[in-house]
């Protein structure tokens, strides 16, 4: 090899060196190379923890007996493993008719927000050079920063005037108390779905609502799942506004039944917990089942492009 093919070597090898391609000691894997972050890593385990130690609890506490549930050791193992808690609080709190009433607010309610937030964010995302729309996406901006506290009495005066004290009345409600947040994060996303895919709808002959339809809707997949979660958990726990609206008790959703069945059997900590339980089982598996669709729109609607 000649002194200049030599040197030119040395040269390739040296800027590897500084590129980071061939600066890797034998028998150190590409892991072992990268740093731990170790106080991440604590902080998200003791994170998890304040979530698994209370379900386990309440596990745990669901499927003992009465006598095993006021032994004072929550963390103990049921022995044996009974359902008669189950058994007592689908009767005594007449679980089917609330759960029934509570699915049904809320399956609406996300339905209702999906489509409405749908159609208010298309309009004003495609007319945003127009004051009318972009004042009313304002508009709704600012009724995030509205609680239903702060307007319940008024809200319960005019659903007895309306007749909708009842769990149609909620319903409502919902929507309109989750339009605002489902608006805003549909706008972003639909800031990132390029306008080049509507105009090529439209010199096809396609009208507004074919386009939006048929072409922009579908795209919105990720975003709805986003947006019907948020709404489903928000309708499903809401404990305040059924209680406030709703007039007949045997209409009440679910947390109210919960509240109320909590305060007369406070002392049966097996019933009580499972009942808990079959109460939050829903939220949970709809939860698992969407997490992946809930963070795909979140990062897709975070970003432009």
């Amino acid at each position: 090899m000649s002194t200049q093919a030599a040197l030119a070597v040395e040269d390739i090898n040296a800027e590897r060196v500084l590129d980071g391609d061939s600066v890797r000691k034998p028998g150190r894997s590409r892991f072992a190379m990268e740093r731990v972050n170790w106080s991440g890593t604590i902080v998200l385990i003791l994170c998890c923890l304040t979530v698994l130690v209370p379900l386990y609890v309440t596990v745990s506490m669901a499927f003992k007996t009465q006598s095993q549930a006021v032994d004072g050791n929550a963390f103990s193992l049921p022995a044996p493993w009974t359902i008669e808690g189950f058994v007592t609080a689908w009767e005594l709190t007449n679980f089917p008719r609330a759960f029934t009433i509570s699915v049904l607010v809320s399956a609406f309610s996300v339905a209702g927000t999906i489509f409405l937030a749908a159609f208010a964010s298309f309009a004003i995302s495609r007319n945003w050079d127009k004051k009318l729309f972009r004042y009313s996406f304002y508009y709704l901006l600012a009724a995030l920063f509205l609680p239903f506290p702060v307007v319940a009495l008024p809200q319960i005066q005019l659903t007895g005037l309306a007749g909708l004290d009842n769990p149609v009345g909620v319903t409502i409600l919902h929507i309109m108390f989750q339009l605002s947040f489902s608006v805003l994060l549909f706008t972003a996303f639909l800031r990132s779905i390029p306008s080049e895919l509507e105009e090529s709808a439209r010199i096809d002959g396609a009208t507004t609502w074919q386009t939006f339809w048929h072409l922009t809707f579908p795209l919105l997949a990720p975003m709805s799942a986003t947006v019907g979660i948020f709404a489903f958990l928000a309708s499903w726990n809401d404990f305040m506004m059924p209680s406030l609206i709703i007039s007949d008790p045997a209409s009440q959703t679910l947390p109210v039944v919960q509240n109320i069945f909590q305060t007369q059997f406070s002392n049966n900590y097996n019933v009580s917990f499972a009942s808990y339980l079959m109460a939050m089982a829903p939220a949970i598996i709809a939860y698992l089942f969407t997490q992946r669709w809930v963070m795909e729109g979140v990062t897709q609607g975070a970003v432009k492009g």
